[in-house]
């Protein structure tokens, strides 16, 4: 894309695709990398094969591999998040943010209103229908119950030192956790990532792809081996991250099918619908990025922002609102110590919950910082990171804020349950003590129905322009088989593991991608270093 006004270009002989194999089957036509998209197409089939044929000791190995990882890499995985965070921070207030993506004469190519929908809607669509009662009732029950120790180990699961018996302090405590996980840190490890894409395309005039943000530190051997590794690694991190996400929405819309309709919610049910779900993805990617995915995605959140409201209106409104705040307080008072990677006595918490969403994100972060990216061409640096980091986690804390109160307003009030429930099943639980509870809970399953296709049909988008070279347009069976076999991947996890398995891939994938993405934040600084800024002359 030709940039407006001012950049400062990188000058390389390298073409778009040029080193792609480009051929035709038939009626349909191929172009894609000759060694990232064989390397990466291999290797998932061969892990859904394997996982397929020997599921009776998947679990077992899925369970240990987890364990392992955020048992001995918490710490490295906490050290990576706050460097993002405190990057981002920065740059805001540098005058590197005067720097605009496109060129100084750049404008924005979406409204407002649907590039906030399209960041949503990709970003944490699933993630907050499925964690937003159950993670604020998690933290604040093992909070409630307080610390237990066994031969000087705690073994319980509340968050920093507890609130034992002390029901505000467990609720302010286990909102402060749960906004730690959904605020500042996950969308500044997407803004970092999505800023080097939108940077190196936009302004440098190089491909969409992952190796393209490494330029400044490995010239032209960017095209090479050091390249390939790089695009192979975020192909697998953006494929397993999308694979927990779906497989999460799974056990939840099954969950909310046997909770209205009586239906089973076992293994048989997610499948079948991850096979359908796949399958309208599927249609939504042939209809392409603004036919598909961005009508989806706006109308899904208006959707949400109306269940939202709904629980608002009928459950503890001023105790919703009030606690906003109250809770954003806790959040920056609990802050330092949450980010803390050293001396913890709440392992259990930062292992089972910390560890793993932090990795979770950073797996995530191919999908949807090149997401981000494709969507934020026209807007200064300081105004990308602001709306990008600032504005969502605001959102985030309000939307945990509304649900999470709502549930544990009813559970002081008795209902019990709530907490005892499975964590898919805990949003329905929570509606059933409102009124109107079989279409409301009708509308959560439909919300994460729809959420589950934006993830799958964007990220079908996304993995392809990897693996075809960082070409934004490639052929439509490209598309069609990554979108296939994201759902064969959550498919294959559901079975050799559940949710088990499903955590275990997602943290898995994203340790490669920590060491790739802190490398990019040098990389990004050396790039904005040299690029001409809006309100100032370039020399």
């Amino acid at each position: 894309m030709i940039p407006d006004g001012e950049v400062n270009p990188i000058n390389t002989d390298y073409q778009v695709g040029q080193d792609n194999v480009v051929m035709k089957i038939g009626p349909f036509g191929l172009d894609f990398h000759n060694r990232v998209f064989a390397i990466s197409g291999l290797a998932i089939v061969a892990f859904v094969l394997l996982t397929l044929m020997f599921q009776n000791s998947a679990e077992p190995m899925f369970t240990g591999m987890r364990n392992w990882l955020t048992g001995n890499l918490d710490w490295f995985f906490i050290i990576a998040a706050n460097i993002f965070v405190i990057l981002a921070i920065v740059l805001i207030f540098t005058p590197l943010g005067r720097v605009r993506l496109g060129g100084t004469e750049a404008t924005p190519d979406f409204s407002y209103l649907g590039w906030f929908s399209m960041l949503f809607a990709a970003g944490m669509g699933i993630g907050l229908m499925f964690y937003g009662v159950s993670e604020p009732m998690s933290h604040f029950s093992t909070a409630l119950g307080g610390t237990s120790m066994e031969d000087g180990v705690r073994t319980d699961w509340a968050p920093l030192g507890g609130a034992g018996g002390n029901e505000a302090e467990a609720m302010r405590l286990g909102m402060a956790a749960t906004i730690f996980h959904w605020a500042l840190h996950p969308w500044a490890i997407y803004a970092i990532l999505a800023l080097g894409l939108a940077l190196f395309s936009f302004n440098k005039g190089l491909p969409l792809t992952i190796r393209s943000i490494f330029y400044p530190i490995l010239g032209e051997r960017v095209w090479g081996w050091p390249g390939h590794i790089v695009d192979i690694i975020a192909i697998l991190a953006t494929l397993f991250g999308l694979a927990t996400s779906l497989g999460l929405g799974a056990s939840q819309a099954a969950a909310g099918l046997n909770f209205l309709f009586d239906l089973p919610k076992g293994e048989t049910t997610q499948v079948l619908l991850v096979i359908g779900i796949t399958a309208v993805a599927l249609m939504s990617v042939l209809a392409g990025l603004e036919a598909g995915v961005q009508r989806l995605s706006q109308a899904n959140m208006l959707l949400a922002a109306l269940l939202m409201l709904f629980v608002i209106i009928v459950g503890p409104t001023v105790a919703i609102f009030t606690g906003f705040f109250n809770n954003l307080g806790a959040y920056l008072v609990e802050l330092p110590a949450l980010s803390n990677p050293f001396g913890r006595e709440d392992k259990n918490f930062v292992t089972g919950w910390t560890a793993f969403y932090w990795a979770w994100w950073i797996a995530w972060s191919p999908f949807v910082g090149m997401f981000i990216a494709r969507v934020s061409r026209g807007r200064t640096v300081r105004e990308f990171l602001i709306s990008v980091l600032i504005i969502p986690s605001v959102a985030c804390v309000f939307w945990m804020t509304v649900f999470g109160t709502a549930a544990m307003d009813q559970f002081l009030a008795g209902a019990k349950e709530i907490a005892d429930a499975e964590l898919a099943l805990q949003l329905f639980v929570m509606l059933e003590g409102l009124p109107w509870t079989g279409i409301t809970s009708f509308i959560g399953i439909i919300l994460v129905m729809v959420f589950f296709i934006t993830s799958s049909d964007s990220g079908s988008l996304v993995i392809d322009t990897i693996s075809a070279g960082g070409k934004v347009e490639a052929p439509v069976p490209q598309r069609v088989f990554w979108c296939t076999f994201e759902g064969l991947v959550a498919i294959a996890l559901i079975l050799g593991g559940g949710l088990v398995a499903l955590q275990a891939m997602a943290v898995s994938a994203g340790l490669p991608f920590t060491i790739v993405l802190l490398a990019s934040c040098f990389a990004v600084v050396q790039g904005l270093r040299s690029e001409p800024r809006v309100g100032k002359t370039s020399k």
